[in-house]
């Protein structure tokens, strides 16, 4: 559902990386270590003080709902670094000293009673979708008024692919499970543990029952305030997390791609430009499974070997692994240490990512004993990228 602003518009858990020692916290508050962005080599960018283009960063950010806090599943904390009040305000001084022009936050609760006002009062406007059902928490875009303008946004409501089974079968027959992941998936998941889970879901070879997993994402069209004035596409979302029903990630994958492409069709004929598109979010995916291949294979660059090959209606490339490679985590707890979030964008746009945002070492201090902790107060650690849009390319 297309929902429109001032502007008129038309009507957990994969294969681990590591394993984590479990280690005795400090039960004394630390600093809070911020994170830099890392300059990517041979960019062809030689200084980002020089006039080459039109330039943006974006962070992606699963900040932990406060509603799936809780000791007994995350008993490595410190109960003091869990409580709302000590972590809202750690989640509030990360994001505004990452002094990014977009956030796209997951797992948003107290959107309207804390975060809204909060990052509008440090400059930030937003959008905020909260997920269906019961959930208390949803995905938001945060934005610099001063650097972008909101012209167009739409939600995804992947329960809508529930209608699809009407229409045909969109999950895959032959469902690719991970047995690794299954076998070391944290039975205290916040995500609610296997048994539970399970009672909740109904008949699981219903795929109507299958495909209800209360996700949502959210696209959102911004020009740029600048001589240029850019338009680009940013869609934030958060995958289902569970490995068990790997054909349903990847279902919600196909269909966020295919609503992408209708929105970026409408945003290029109604303001006459070809936009720039960025899509991040919490995939709940590591690199080597299919909802990560799907994702990459529409770039012959980086595609790896898929068994169907499908033609991508928007081919993408990850912001990390087209620089560095992908990181070896980016959610760290006890039970799971591995990579599930990541920032996509579109390479035939003239678009490239000239920095990264760094992340910790599995050796680091900080993050010693899992997440969360006093130095980062959620289980996931933010992912981001400084992008450059070429002056060849201003529409």
């Amino acid at each position: 559902m297309l929902r429109t602003t001032t502007i008129p518009v038309l009507p957990r858990l994969p294969i681990p990386f590591f394993s984590l020692t479990r280690t005795k916290m400090s039960s004394t508050q630390s600093p809070i270590k911020l994170p830099r962005f890392v300059s990517v080599e041979e960019s062809g960018i030689s200084s980002l003080s020089k006039p080459d283009g039109t330039r943006f960063s974006l962070v992606s950010y699963n900040i932990l709902a406060q509603a799936y806090v809780k000791s007994s599943l995350f008993p490595h904390s410190p109960s003091s670094c869990l409580k709302w009040k000590a972590r809202s305000q750690a989640i509030l001084s990360v994001l505004k000293n990452l002094g990014v022009d977009f956030l796209c936050l997951q797992e948003v609760d107290e959107y309207e009673s804390f975060y809204k006002g909060n990052m509008e009062s440090s400059g930030y406007s937003s959008t905020y979708i909260q997920r269906s059902g019961q959930k208390r928490d949803g995905c938001g875009i945060f934005y610099k008024h001063n650097m972008a303008e909101l012209v167009l946004e739409d939600i995804i409501d992947y329960n809508d692919l529930v209608n699809s089974t009407q229409e045909g079968n969109v999950l895959d027959d032959d469902k690719q499970y991970d047995k690794d992941a299954i076998a070391n998936k944290d039975p205290g998941s916040k995500n609610g543990s296997k048994s539970k889970s399970t009672q909740d879901r109904g008949d699981p070879n219903d795929p109507r029952v299958r495909l209800k997993r209360d996700c949502v994402g959210l696209i959102a069209a911004f020009k740029l305030q600048n001589p240029s004035q850019n338009v680009v596409i940013v869609a934030n979302t958060h995958i289902y997390w569970d490995p068990e029903w790997a054909d349903v990630k990847l279902a919600q994958a196909k269909y966020l791609l295919s609503r992408l492409a209708r929105f970026k069709k409408l945003v290029s004929d109604k303001f006459e430009c070809t936009p720039s598109l960025i899509v991040a979010g919490d995939f709940n995916s590591t690199p080597g499974d299919k909802v990560y291949q799907y994702l990459i294979s529409g770039n012959s660059s980086s595609a790896p070997t898929l068994d169907v090959v499908e033609d991508l209606p928007i081919p993408l490339c990850s912001v990390y692994g087209s620089t560095r490679g992908e990181p070896p985590f980016t959610n760290y707890t006890p039970g799971f240490t591995g990579t599930l979030d990541y920032i996509f964008f579109s390479p035939s746009d003239n678009i490239q990512p000239v920095s990264f945002l760094e992340l910790p070492e599995p050796e680091s201090s900080d993050i010693d004993g899992g997440l969360p902790n006093f130095n980062h107060p959620s289980d996931h650690l933010p992912i981001g990228a400084e992008f450059v849009i070429s002056r060849e390319y201003i529409p």
